[in-house]
């Protein structure tokens, strides 16, 4: 069986790690399985790419088409004329496509009019707000896709209800997951720790980059302001995404609290989300490992795909804008943690169960 593995963007090479090591795997134990590794160039930035292939173990992708940025059109245009190419000159039986960004819905599209089968993992999430590029890729890519896999029984039901037939939906659990607890032993203290005295339990972690949140430079630095004062005796660590320092600019703004860093490679990052106080984010990515971590989560959105980090996990919802989470965080110093636990089959294992399910039913 030869597969082809599609990875555009950080948190789909989170993903792919414990996937190509599942595969190596059944490769050591005589199994006749294969993949081909293509980079699709989506995210392009060394801190956003290269880092996380180097601490993750990834091979080398076999093929990086380099489409780099531009609008959502022309991105995804870029990308499904690149790996059409790509497809020509490499044969495959399975294209494997991860989560919901632009190179997941391109490369899907391009393989089944190839009619090339296609296996989309972290299939059936839904936030219900198609104003995001995201769930336009997600409905796309589970629109035509062969084999779903999927992270919670959530997602089964989203996949049921648009009429994919129950023989195809495989509930597996998350790889992001995997990926967590095969690097735990290796995470590691970032550079700035020392030098910025951070302590265990007593800073917190901001990531923001959605367009809701960043768009616009007086509201963004204002929402930065507002977290700033909301922070009072706690440093917050502020790894600026190139799309938010964009926006910033070079404008300088006053922080008491709030400590602006380049974006963190994968174990650098995790160290960080463990040994922190909350997090305050607007990732869903984030919102799944910080409840296996048992670390309090604040999500500025108004909706999640994720509902099990809600339901089970550590993550609250306060939707966008500085007022609900002001008073749910207040509510938190006041009461502590909240109750949690983890989602099932968030154990490790979910990238073997999906390659034996591809062996098995090829």
């Amino acid at each position: 069986m030869k597969i082809t593995i599609v990875a555009g963007a950080r948190p789909n090479f989170i993903k792919i790690a414990p996937i190509i090591k599942a595969i190596e795997k059944k490769q050591n134990e005589g199994a006749l399985i294969s993949y081909r590794l293509v980079h699709t160039g989506q995210h392009y930035d060394k801190s956003l790419s290269d880092t996380f292939f180097e601490e993750l173990n990834i091979p080398q992708p076999n093929s990086n088409l380099e489409v780099k940025s531009g609008s959502q059109s022309v991105q995804t245009a870029a990308i499904m004329v690149a790996f059409e190419q790509e497809l020509l000159q490499n044969s495959c039986d399975l294209v494997l496509v991860v989560g919901d960004v632009n190179s997941t819905m391109a490369c899907a599209i391009v393989a089944k009019k190839m009619n090339i089968k296609v296996a989309h993992v972290e299939a059936g999430i839904r936030s219900g707000d198609i104003t995001m590029p995201e769930e336009i890729n997600r409905i796309v890519t589970d629109s035509i896709s062969d084999y779903f896999f999927t992270t919670s029984l959530w997602a089964n039901e989203n996949l049921l209800k648009y009429g994919i037939s129950k023989e195809k939906i495989h509930f597996v659990g998350n790889v992001m997951i995997d990926t967590l607890y095969q690097n735990l032993n290796r995470i590691k203290k970032p550079v700035f720790w020392d030098e910025y005295k951070l302590e265990f339990e007593n800073y917190i972690i901001l990531t923001l980059h959605r367009p809701s949140n960043v768009d616009e430079e007086q509201s963004l630095q204002q929402l930065l302001l507002d977290i700033d004062a909301l922070a009072t005796d706690k440093k917050v660590i502020f790894p600026v995404h190139p799309r938010t320092k964009a926006i910033l600019g070079e404008k300088k703004l006053n922080f008491k609290n709030i400590l602006c860093v380049e974006p963190q490679g994968y174990l650098a990052f995790m160290y960080l989300i463990k040994n922190s106080f909350a997090v305050i984010t607007d990732s869903g990515g984030i919102s799944e490992e910080t409840t296996v971590l048992g670390i309090s989560c604040f999500t500025m959105r108004e909706n999640t795909e994720r509902p099990e980090t809600q339901l089970i996990g550590t993550n609250t919802l306060v939707g966008i804008g500085i007022e609900k989470l002001r008073k749910i965080y207040s509510s938190f110093l006041k009461n502590g943690k909240r109750e949690s636990g983890i989602p099932e089959l968030w154990d490790g294992k979910t990238s073997e169960r999906i390659i034996d399910i591809l062996l098995h039913q090829n």
